[in-house]
């Protein structure tokens, strides 16, 4: 019986030797993506847009063949709940790479939650594509930390900008300026940055509040602009506070040539439902908008709606491209080893019609920081059309929604 058992493993050996038996290396079932997003809490309701996001990427991605370099396994996302907390945020994520196995991580929304979770990313030493907008998030020296979205000193000198070239425009420009920022750390990047370009237009800073974003009550930091009576009031704010903010500046009366918001709660879908008319004729400045004059955004804008009741916004836009970069890298790297799926990300070079930037821009690589190369906002107005209120891409004059042009200085009520 040895003899026959040893004569049948020789045979079975010679016979995975020949041509037509060669051994396939092993496929991965699927690939495994953490994210982690505040998904209860006071932030919730962006983290569930976040999230339905997501699931259209994922859709999509599988749709479409999924990790074609690994016979087609399907990318599968596995979620954890900052609940807004940046302690929180760092168990989950450490919760994903050693109990989950994810292979990549993407998050958190809140720039105070990213910034630890990408240290503990990189102690693990595996892929975080980070959604936060503070600079330093990609300037402490991470191989693992990638991110394709703008940075808040970005965001802050178009706004700037933004303004400063409507004053120009209309022969009534803002002189002085009244700063409201919510004390993470994203509201003190923007705070930076604002005393820098606002510096650099010759525009003064008359009043200055910071406020904690978890607040009920904004009538102290309303009554300081009451009374330095700033022309252009810029406000950086998460929403519940950006909604407290623009009804306590709409009950007390608050007048000023331009109220600009700088992303994040003001470019929430449930901003305008919190304000109504309150908002009409703000300003916000963004890096995408759906009504972008590109090919493709209506009809995934209306897939979005179908979904989630409100239209695409701007983070929900980048939580879908940053799904199809990490399947492109996964797809590049041919495995799920998160080393060779972070060299890949650094060596991406991703352009149009790719579903990664179609919607956004031309084209997306990194640098050697993991910042992506380049990135301009919009500047976008709240008006009333057919009885609703909408945000309406107003600047530069090459992004304009077609029929519409700035409304300034805002209209007294």
């Amino acid at each position: 019986m040895r003899r026959v058992f040893m004569a049948m493993i020789i045979l079975c050996l010679a016979a995975l030797a020949l041509p037509g038996f060669a051994v396939q290396p092993a496929q991965a079932e699927s690939v495994r993506i953490g994210a982690v997003f505040p998904l209860s809490g006071p932030l919730a309701p962006i983290g569930g847009h976040l999230k339905q996001g997501i699931t259209i990427a994922v859709e999509d991605i599988n749709k479409a063949g999924g990790i074609k370099s690994l016979g087609g396994a399907k990318m599968e996302v596995v979620y954890g709940d900052s609940t807004g907390d940046a302690k929180v945020g760092v168990t989950e994520i450490e919760r994903l790479i050693t109990k989950d196995k994810v292979c990549a991580v993407t998050g958190a929304y809140q720039s105070g939650v990213t910034l630890p979770m990408a240290t503990v990313a990189e102690r693990y030493q595996v892929p975080f594509y980070a959604t936060g907008s503070e600079d330093s998030i990609t300037e402490r020296g991470y191989k693992y930390t990638f991110r394709s979205n703008e940075k808040t000193s970005w965001r802050v000198r178009d706004q700037v900008g933004f303004i400063v070239a409507l004053g120009k425009k209309y022969g009534d420009p803002v002189k002085t300026a009244g700063l409201v920022w919510e004390n993470t750390a994203w509201g003190q990047g923007a705070h930076r940055d604002w005393q820098k370009y606002l510096k650099e237009a010759g525009i003064e800073i008359v009043v200055d509040e910071p406020y904690p974003h978890s607040t009920t009550d904004l009538t102290p930091v309303v009554l300081k602009l009451k009374k330095g009576k700033p022309d252009g009031i810029f406000c950086c704010s998460y929403i519940s506070d950006a909604i407290l903010l623009v009804n306590t500046i709409a009950e007390m009366e608050i007048k000023a040539k331009a109220v600009v918001g700088l992303s994040g709660g003001y470019a929430d879908p449930n901003f305008i439902p919190g304000v109504g008319k309150n908002c009409l004729n703000m300003f916000d400045a963004v890096r995408w908008e759906p009504d972008f004059p590109r090919p493709g955004i209506k009809e995934i804008n209306d897939r979005y709606k179908a979904l989630s009741g409100v239209p695409l916004d701007t983070e929900v836009m980048k939580q879908y491209t940053y799904m199809w970069v990490l399947a492109e890298a996964v797809n590049k790297a041919g495995s799920t080893d998160p080393k060779k799926i972070r060299e890949a990300l650094a060596g991406l070079h991703l352009k149009t019609p790719h579903p990664a930037v179609q919607f956004v821009e031309d084209e997306l690589y990194f640098d050697q920081t993991g910042q992506v190369f380049a990135g301009s906002m919009v500047g976008v107005q709240f008006r009333e059309i057919n009885g609703k209120i909408e945000r309406v891409t107003v600047w530069p004059d090459n992004m304009c929604r077609q029929g519409f042009k700035p409304i300034w200085p805002m209209p007294s009520k």
